[in-house]
């Protein structure tokens, strides 16, 4: 990272949590960006697994339930905050969600400091009341969107200087997510999903929630299932793993295993829970499913596996249309829709081991020129050099 003299100074991000998902990840990759551009770096929040990699990048961790969405803890935040810019010499506020949002806000206007706010989401706002709430990270002093759609839901929604806002995409971290530095010890790790000799390996790498789409990925499966027994006789030979915590209200991951036994697909599909090791786990996969419903405002998952030289099957809708290009990185199906689901599992089934190979490349040569995480990097430091120059 090229170091800036302007980052002889302290930057405090505040993020709800840190453990899983893109503003935790991105969170980490700028701690290591400042510290290398000669920065201290500082993130306030309620904690996570995440906190020991920030402390080995040379970060600070300071607890904060800035994760509270009640409004008493959101003003008392405040006060936290900005007795935290105070006692530290915080030269800069980044926050990274609407839940801490105001608490950052008011901490930064009391105590004079610029605030960077960068939307990992394209927020829905039903109603004047939820509108306000989220209204907190336009009032930033510079706004960050994640992607091109991102920018454009919040055009839409709050009329906004065009010169505060950037459009920064989320980035693939080249050198972790390379296929090449994956010791094949590493995937010997793996050999507990499951996967007989010569099966179609696919991964699901989200949190079990509904709108992620493994229900419609167990659906395809069986689907896929069905189609074989008609034309052959034989069942496919197709494993397919979902890496990621359960997250939100209900039991969805309970409802996933009851629906893969009731439909008969046991032996194809696995919930195997986090995965600490996601470039051994992509570099396992033939191919990677993101069959999400609801729009990504980015696609992590996307950038991360086409960075890993994998062919994408995502949902045609969010910021997926940025990282994954139809047909060529990749396969783009509508949302919600089992058989076009199915549709391209079996295309990636029916491709040589060479053609996969061609579509990762392509997929790897466009995570590199457009979504890496060095230039993500570079592109917020820019920002904050625009704030602290």
């Amino acid at each position: 990272m090229r170091p800036l003299p302007l980052l002889q100074k302290t930057i405090l991000q505040v993020v709800p949590e840190l453990n899983s998902g893109g503003a935790e990840r991105s969170t980490l990759e700028m701690v290591e960006a400042i510290v290398g551009a000669g920065g201290r770096a500082l993130v306030a929040t309620s904690g996570g697994r995440l906190e020991a990699e920030i402390a080995a990048v040379g970060g600070a961790v300071f607890r904060i339930p800035v994760h509270s969405k009640n409004p008493a803890t959101i003003w008392a935040n405040a006060g936290r905050l900005a007795r935290l810019i105070e006692d530290a010499q915080v030269d800069l506020v980044h926050v990274r969600s609407r839940a801490p949002a105001w608490s950052a806000l008011w901490a930064a206007r009391r105590t004079g400091k610029p605030l960077v706010s960068t939307y990992h989401g394209a927020y829905s706002a039903r109603g004047p009341a939820k509108r306000l709430y989220n209204s907190a990270m336009v009032r930033a002093d510079r706004v960050i969107a994640n992607s091109a759609y991102t920018a454009k839901a919040v055009r839409a929604e709050y009329s906004l200087d065009p010169g505060r806002l950037r459009v920064i995409p989320r980035g693939a971290d080249l050198d972790v997510f390379d296929p090449v530095k994956v010791e094949p010890g590493r995937l010997a790790g793996l050999d507990a999903w499951g996967a007989r000799d010569g099966a179609l390996r696919l991964l699901l790498p989200a949190r079990l929630t509904f709108w992620k789409g493994q229900d419609i990925a167990v659906r395809a499966a069986d689907l896929i299932k069905k189609r074989r027994l008609a034309a052959t006789g034989e069942a496919p030979l197709l494993r397919l793993i979902f890496a990621g915590d359960a997250q939100g209200a209900g039991d969805f991951a309970g409802r996933l295993r009851r629906e893969t036994r009731d439909r008969g697909v046991e032996d194809m599909v696995g919930l195997v829970g986090h995965c600490a090791d996601m470039p051994a786990a992509y570099a396992w996969a033939d191919a990677v499913l993101s069959p999400a419903t609801l729009p990504e405002a980015f696609g992590r998952v996307a950038a991360e596996a086409g960075a890993m030289r994998k062919p994408v099957i995502a949902s045609d809708l969010g910021g997926q249309r940025e990282t994954v290009i139809d047909g060529v990185t990749g396969f783009l199906t509508p949302p919600g829709d089992v058989a076009a689901l199915a549709d391209a599992i079996e295309a990636v089934e029916r491709m040589s081991v060479a053609g996969r190979a061609a579509m990762g490349a392509r997929a790897r040569r466009h995570i590199e020129a457009n979504f890496s995480a060095n230039r993500m990097r570079e592109a917020t430091l820019a920002v904050y050099a625009e704030l602290l120059g």
